[in-house]
């Protein structure tokens, strides 16, 4: 019994960590994930938020692909997409408009939606 309840109590305790995360997260910014997969990269467009800091979460989970980077560049930024590892990519709070990425070789995009 009283290993259920020292459980259920960790439980609790980290569970209410995740939360206050979670609205932390939320109230500075939002958070998007992209895979780049055999297909390209999936989803190749997402929409975000006006006036509020995004995050990319990129992660290559293939080897046959050209998209070995990322590319921004009206951002002026590049960064590597190592196998199977997370990457993420900051971007500041923007206007409404439409923002393009691609792969180093330029054969791969994505576009992301400010609204």
């Amino acid at each position: 019994m009283y290993k259920l309840m020292m459980a259920a109590a960790l439980v609790a305790v980290l569970g209410a960590g995740c939360a206050r995360e979670s609205q932390e997260v939320a109230s500075t910014g939002t958070r998007f994930a992209i895979a780049v997969t055999d297909a390209g990269f999936t989803p190749n467009t997402i929409t975000v938020p006006a006036g509020r800091p995004v995050t990319l979460v990129v992660t290559r989970k293939t080897d046959q692909t050209c998209a070995k980077e990322i590319v921004f560049p009206e951002q002026n930024v590049r960064k590597a997409l190592p196998l199977n590892e997370a990457v993420e990519i900051s971007l500041p709070a923007s206007p409404k408009r439409e923002m393009t990425y691609v792969c180093g070789m330029k054969m791969l995009s994505g576009k992301i939606v400010v609204q």
